[in-house]
């Protein structure tokens, strides 16, 4: 079992993070915060794919009419992300935001920070510290530390100051594109702050490169018992985000969302065209909820085993699939009718 980091909890719109709830998925919308009707309809996407918690960019003031709208009619709290001008985040505060995100090196003076702030105690909202390995504090931006070194001192220095205006209702990160350096800088906070820790590696790139690293910097952390929420970054819909962060906590046996898939890797046994057959059969499980595992199998070898483990499975023969249900077997269909076969036995198991 893992053992969490034992953190202080703290509310995002009636989502706990911290203090032992469940991690909480996270993503961003890619919309013009301006377009509210995009935005909506992007949230109620990422809503649908299992995110929990959606945060917003606020680039500029012409976005604050649509950003309140959208925190109206959100299903999913919203946190204002804010760099630069503290007008900004101290006015989605009042609008609605469900906590802010912001990076107090890039706002400007302490005092500016300090409105920021205010505003969030007075809105009753939490806000994320969030340091990026791309936009340091100057005072730690030029000093001859290693990164990771440089990352966990700005953050803990910021809480120091948080803490020092009496506001402890926060949630600390700090990512950088690098993994091995993400991951140092988390080890370093977990153990100087109390505060739940959102972990990502930011900039990660495309799809395939961006799961590859988040996989493997979120998955040591969360082994390790930290980090209370998550994002994947990718440079992707931000619904394939959600899709791999829920795949990464999955695999820990942490949290699911729905049903698991088993397949196995292609050979020379296979007889049957297993890739475009798994493949379905995972785009199909992606619009269910229940959390059921699935096993989809080319051939007698480990086949048989791994379907008889499964809640639902397949094994493949010369053209055709036994399909078993629970370590049963069932009935043998042929290579064009294994999905659907499949989805009718899950059908099944939910009613």
């Amino acid at each position: 079992m893992i053992q969490r980091r034992a953190t202080r909890p703290v509310s995002i719109g009636g989502v706990p993070v911290g203090g032992g709830s469940p991690i909480a998925v996270q993503s961003m919308t890619s919309t013009d915060t301006r377009d509210a009707h995009a935005t909506l309809a992007q949230i109620e996407r990422l809503a649908t794919a299992g995110c929990e918690i959606v945060r917003v960019a606020i680039p500029r003031f012409e976005a604050l009419d649509c950003f309140q709208e959208v925190c109206a009619a959100s299903p999913l709290p919203v946190v204002a992300d804010v760099h630069f001008d503290a007008r900004l985040a101290t006015e989605a505060a009042a609008r609605g935001a469900a906590k802010l995100r912001i990076n107090p090196g890039n706002i400007g003076s302490l005092d500016r920070v300090d409105e920021i702030i205010d505003a969030a105690g007075e809105a009753g909202i939490p806000i994320r510290i969030g340091v990026n390995a791309g936009s340091l504090a100057e005072e730690y931006r030029d000093r001859d530390w290693p990164l990771e070194d440089k990352l966990a001192a700005s953050a803990a220095a910021f809480c120091r100051h948080f803490e020092s205006r009496g506001f402890e209702d926060i949630v600390v990160s700090a990512k950088a594109s690098s993994v091995t350096a993400t991951i140092a800088a988390y080890r370093k906070l977990a153990d100087e702050v109390p505060y739940p820790l959102h972990i990502g590696v930011t900039e990660a790139g495309t799809r395939l490169t961006g799961t590859v690293k988040s996989a493997v910097g979120l998955g040591i952390l969360l082994f390790e018992g930290i980090g209370d929420t998550l994002r994947v970054s990718l440079t992707a819909d931000p619904v394939e985000e959600v899709d791999a962060a829920w795949e990464i906590l999955a695999a820990l046996d942490i949290r699911r969302h729905g049903p698991e898939l088993v397949s196995c890797p292609t050979c020379g046994r296979c007889e049957i065209d297993l890739i475009p057959i798994a493949e379905e059969v995972q785009a199909r499980l992606r619009e269910r909820s229940t959390p059921l595992k699935v096993a989809v199998m080319g051939c007698v070898v480990n086949g048989p085993g791994e379907a008889r483990e499964a809640d639902i499975g397949v094994a493949a023969g010369k053209g055709v699939g036994l399909i078993f249900a629970k370590g049963q077997p069932l009935r043998k269909v042929e290579e064009s009718e294994i999905v659907d076969a499949l989805m009718e036995e899950l059908d099944r198991l939910e009613s």
